[in-house]
């Protein structure tokens, strides 16, 4: 009888913190590693897959897509977590509100999530779990059995959606937020979720340390203004217009209310989200500086990494906050290097062409917020931290092993080592290949990383030890489970 269910033979394994990966085999059995070691014997595994000269890294923990809102749930679920697969993400976090979007409808947590369940269960081919936005009083009451009944152990905050829309302008908050008329969306219920969330930490000492708060830092007000100043004016297009319509001070602004009201209210655990630019991160890096007692972390996406205003693929990047000019990308990459970002996400968000663009098509204001980009997320992130020197090892802990710690996943993802689950991708570090959207398994037609040169590719994916992606292609039925958090190796 076989003594391993696999044997992945000879991978250089990249781990979190370790400069260089190590040449190793890797056991598999019951879904997890059972040993990471030298000259393993093949004939103690049922299968063995050769992996020599490929990097073996951590299945990715992408703490930040939007499954839902712009396609049914159900459908994302299955179509776009294909796209992670193929992108290395063995694990999707994707964001959940009530209002517009996503379902469509507002109540309660308690008869909203488990529909959320229903229609997720049994169709995503990667493993995933759910932030939840409390927008509206009655959600902050809800917050402990969140945590209690569904396992859910971090949530959101849209800071702009007080004045402004998904897309642009909004005069009506009822209607956009469908909360109820006599509530309001603003500094106030920010200051309320945050009493609500600290509340449950202290009852909840246990978990603690893995409810936290991320937070959408844009100001509705500045940006409401310089929308119509860029409109009025008329002298940018496309994403510069966009960029200047929602300018970088405006992110400074909100990081620094969240993060005085984070003191005022005692809450440690917050999450900045997708910062764009060089005065994002000035404000953040102030006020982690300002106020030491509160566990800030740092989020950038692959496309603030990668792209810029002068992309050729124009109004395909658009998203919120939006795509910078190349002095911000290249300050995030110097923020990188010198450790103060914590994690890289995708902000996956598919979002069909019929539905993106408006008419006329060129115009930036009248295109939808959002795009995919999971499935490049991995190989863009090797492609552009090599050329500035950023480790394998540090790779790791940005895609899989911080985002797994903080939102109660350490336990069993993040890593490759005896007791985690065997999430593994094994990437081929040499190979050169072009950006084209229609190899990607995402439903959305374009890609704003269309013709980018990428130097490594995912070659095969492992959710749990079974492949989900074998030599570049989707395999198999969709295996992937809710993971109700916090989640540990050893109890689940």
């Amino acid at each position: 009888m076989a003594k391993f269910d696999l044997l992945i033979r000879g991978a250089d394994i990249v781990r979190p913190g370790v400069q260089e990966p190590v040449r190793a085999d890797i056991a598999v059995v019951d879904g997890r590693v059972s040993a990471v070691a030298d000259h393993l014997p093949a004939s103690d595994a049922a299968e063995v897959l050769e992996a020599q000269g490929l990097l073996a890294f951590p299945g990715l923990v992408d703490a930040h897509q939007h499954w839902g809102i712009y396609n049914p749930l159900e459908t994302d679920a299955a179509v776009e977590s294909r796209a992670c697969a193929q992108g290395g993400v063995t694990t999707a976090l994707t964001y959940m509100r009530t209002g517009q979007y996503y379902l469509w409808k507002s109540g309660p947590y308690r008869d909203f999530f488990p529909e959320v369940l229903r229609l997720t269960e049994g169709k995503s081919h990667v493993d995933y779990s759910f932030h939840l936005a409390p927008m509206m009083n009655e959600h902050i009451g809800e917050m402990s059995s969140i945590v209690e009944d569904f396992g859910v152990t971090s949530f959101k905050i849209f800071m702009f959606y007080g004045g402004y829309g998904l897309h642009g302008r909004s005069s009506n908050q009822s209607s956009f937020l469908l909360t109820p008329e006599d509530e309001r969306y603003d500094i106030a219920h920010f200051e309320f979720v945050m009493r609500g969330l600290q509340k449950v930490r202290e009852q909840r000492p246990d978990v603690a340390d893995v409810l936290s708060l991320s937070l959408h830092c844009e100001t509705a007000e500045i940006m409401t203004a310089y929308t119509k100043m860029v409109e009025d004016e008329g002298a940018l297009e496309g994403l510069e217009a966009y960029s200047a319509s929602r300018p970088p001070h405006s992110e400074g602004l909100a990081v620094a209310i969240a993060s005085y009201l984070a003191h005022e209210t005692g809450l440690p655990t917050i999450n900045l989200l997708h910062l764009t630019s060089a005065k994002a991160m000035e404000a953040a890096m102030k006020m982690a500086t300002t106020f030491p007692e509160v566990d800030f972390r740092r989020e950038v996406t692959i496309g603030h990494l990668v792209l810029d205003t002068g992309t050729p693929n124009r109004n395909a990047a658009k998203v919120n906050p939006p795509i910078r000019p190349r002095e911000d990308v290249e300050a995030l990459w110097d923020h990188l290097l010198k450790g103060n970002i914590d994690w890289v996400s995708s902000d996956h968000a598919c979002c069909r062409e019929e539905m993106k663009f408006g008419e006329p098509r060129e115009d930036v204001f009248l295109a939808k917020s959002g795009f995919g980009g999971a499935e490049y997320m991995l190989p863009a992130l090797i492609t552009e931290g090599r050329r500035r020197g950023v480790s394998y090892g540090r790779m790791a802990e940005l895609v899989s092993t911080i985002p797994a710690k903080r939102f109660g996943l350490g336990g069993s993802k993040g890593d490759i080592a005896e007791g985690h689950d065997a999430d593994i991708v094994l990437v081929d570090p040499n190979s050169r290949w072009t950006v084209r959207s229609e190899v990607s398994e995402s439903a959305q037609e374009y890609t704003p990383f269309e013709g980018f040169e990428m130097e490594a590719s995912v070659r095969h994916t492992l959710l749990r030890g079974r492949p989900i992606l074998r030599d570049g292609s989707v395999v198999g039925e969709p295996s992937g489970r809710y993971l109700a958090r916090p989640r540990t190796g050893k109890s689940q």
